[in-house]
């Protein structure tokens, strides 16, 4: 173990203290990071945020034992102590709760009080533990609450007694990638459509506060002297009240935001197999405020600003989606909701310069295409379709849509599209030759003639609706994986199914006149087909179209044979495959068939 670090931060896997670690390391920081098991999640976490850990030392504590479980004479440089510690969950037995929200709290002070020169202990409380005149109820609060209330007094007591220089930061709601408790799980029942009314009244205040502001800010607070005794309600005090919050997120992902609301006194009458909340979450429904001048000042004094608040709600809104709500990974490039031809549309990639755009087909969405513009080693830019999958509805044609979506790109993108999106891109190919450089049809759904029983048995809202992740995978032939699990995540939202259905039909209207378009199309075109895909039968030419089949793939090649498909993409697109060397091509970008 080195003994060189300066400082601890106890809870250094969980939500803040990773950021922290983040932090202090970023300005020279020499810190031991205390976790109770693996140091890998923390060094993964570490690394994904550009982190350099070589004044890095993990140590292994236990917060319940007297001295942490750590040799007497361990870590003698250090000087600041962050307890970022705590038990946090809902359903927790008082026992439980206690011993590491008071006991272990109480520990990490008399800790920090045996060190040769102690400069600081920050220790997190909370936005309502840290309130004047909290008290200690355990049956009222609920276990998680109350025992942070009391932690925090023993806190306050033992460390005047020890005369440990204490400093007390008492974040809001802290919102970034990785939190999923919470708030979140409101955004979550937003989301997905659960949430008939607003839980509290039309003055209920959740404040959040970016997890980024809050490692700033409190890695700054044992380098100030003036710090030491004091409290600081870290929080964004413009955050809307809980109705306008929700209204903001609503606005943004697409979906309808309630307009009722529910009183807390019901709430907690109500069983909670009807109210889908822990009664100890109720607590924190309130309309009280919090004195923030005292945190507002010094983050000004040393130069901290807060991100504004719709901002940290968006950005974090669309990581709850990106990872399913932290079931899944988000996607290592940009990714977000945009506005498209009326539609909240989710977009992931490069909308400026890409170099392959990618059309989902039904049922799925845009994540079907990762295993495919993983292996393409350039810009690629894929959405869903409005009204499928994690898009909102929108008032117009796919092919206004599609337009509308390509309108910033500069590039002159291989325009790919699988199933049902093949005519909308035929068309947008057909009116917009000289914004792409070709065009690949995988599975066109208007040259081929789906079986009826295959659209009964799989294709209906009710079916679609209620399909798991595994049965949805069986049912279509591929794999399971993220992009099922995201496609039926998003069929089990209200109306998403229906709309699928909807598609459906009206692209089985359109065969005819699709058709036709193909034949105009005056860029490259190649067609794209499974040997083994059912809907195949009688696929007639077209027109001057090179056509290719995948040996053993269904209707699913991107999800069945992504290499394969990778690779026709960038036969298609003249591009060399990553890590090859560059080749020739005779493919003029203006070559009309």
């Amino acid at each position: 173990m080195s003994s060189s670090a300066d400082t601890l931060v106890l809870g250094a896997s969980g939500f803040v203290g990773r950021a922290l670690v983040a932090e202090l390391l970023r300005r020279g920081r020499r810190v031991a990071a205390a976790v109770r098991g693996s140091a890998e999640p923390l060094v993964e976490a570490l690394a994904r945020a550009g982190a350099d850990t070589g004044a890095l030392t993990v140590v292994r504590v236990d917060l319940t034992r007297p001295g942490l479980g750590l040799a007497p004479d361990a870590l003698p440089a250090v000087r600041d102590v962050y307890n970022c510690a705590a038990r946090f969950a809902f359903g927790l037995g008082a026992d439980e709760a206690r011993a590491v929200n008071v006991t272990g709290a109480v520990n990490a002070v008399e800790w920090t009080a045996a060190r040769p020169a102690p400069r600081r202990l920050v220790h997190l409380s909370g936005y309502r533990v840290g309130a004047p005149g909290g008290e200690e109820d355990y049956d009222r609060l609920g276990a998680y609450e109350a025992s942070k209330r009391e932690g925090d007094a023993a806190v306050r007591r033992r460390a005047a007694e020890l005369g440990v220089p204490l400093t007390v930061a008492n974040p809001a709601s802290v919102v970034g990638p990785g939190q999923y408790i919470g708030l979140a799980s409101l955004v979550d029942d937003l989301w997905h459509g659960r949430m008939p009314a607003v839980p509290g009244t039309p003055a209920t205040f959740l404040p959040v506060v970016a997890l980024d502001h809050v490692a700033r800010f409190l890695a700054a607070l044992p380098e100030d002297p003036d710090a030491a005794g004091r409290d600081y309600w870290i929080l964004d005090d413009s955050t809307p009240e809980l109705p306008a919050l929700l209204r903001l997120v609503a606005e943004h992902t697409g979906v309808r935001a309630p307009r009722r609301h529910v009183p807390v006194p019901l709430l907690r009458r109500l069983p909670r197999a009807l109210t889908g909340a822990d009664p100890e979450t109720f607590s924190f429904l309130s309309a009280d405020r919090y004195p923030t001048g005292p945190a507002d000042a010094f983050a000004r004094s040393h130069g901290l600003a807060a991100p504004p608040v719709g901002e940290v709600l968006r950005t974090w809104a669309d990581h709850l989606v990106a990872t399913r709500f932290g079931r899944g990974v988000a996607p290592a490039g940009p990714y977000g909701y945009q506005g498209v031809a009326g539609s909240r549309t989710w977009i992931a990639g490069d909308r400026r310069m890409p170099a392959h755009v990618l059309l989902h087909g039904l049922p799925l969405d845009a994540e079907s295409w990762t295993p495919v513009s993983a292996r393409l080693g350039a810009p690629t830019l894929a959405a869903d379709l409005p009204g499928l999958g994690r898009s909102g509805p929108a008032d117009t044609d796919l092919e206004h849509w599609l337009t509308e979506l390509l309108e910033p790109v500069t590039s002159r993108p291989l325009l790919t599209a699988h199933s049902l999106a093949c005519g909308p891109a035929v068309r947008y190919a057909r009116r917009h030759p000289e914004r792409i450089g070709g065009l690949v049809l995988v599975a066109p759904a208007f040259l081929q003639d789906a079986p009826r029983r295959w659209v009964r048995d799989l294709m209906t809202p009710m079916a679609l609706r209620r399909v798991s992740a595994a049965r949805l995978a069986s049912r279509l032939g591929v794999p399971a994986g993220p992009a099922l699990d995201s496609a039926a995540a998003a069929l089990h939202r209200p109306g998403t199914a229906r709309r699928t259905m909807a598609a459906l039909r009206a692209g089985r209207r359109q065969q005819g006149a699709l058709r036709r378009e193909l034949a105009g199309v005056r860029v490259p075109v190649t067609v794209v087909t499974g040997a083994a895909d059912p809907l195949a039968c009688g696929l007639p030419a077209a027109g001057g179209a090179v056509h290719l089949t995948v040996p053993g793939a269904g209707h699913y090649p991107q999800l069945t044979h992504p290499e394969e498909v990778a690779r026709i993409l960038l036969d298609a697109s003249g591009a060399p495959a990553p890590g090859a060397p560059a080749r020739r091509t005779g493919r003029d970008p203006e070559h009309t068939p």
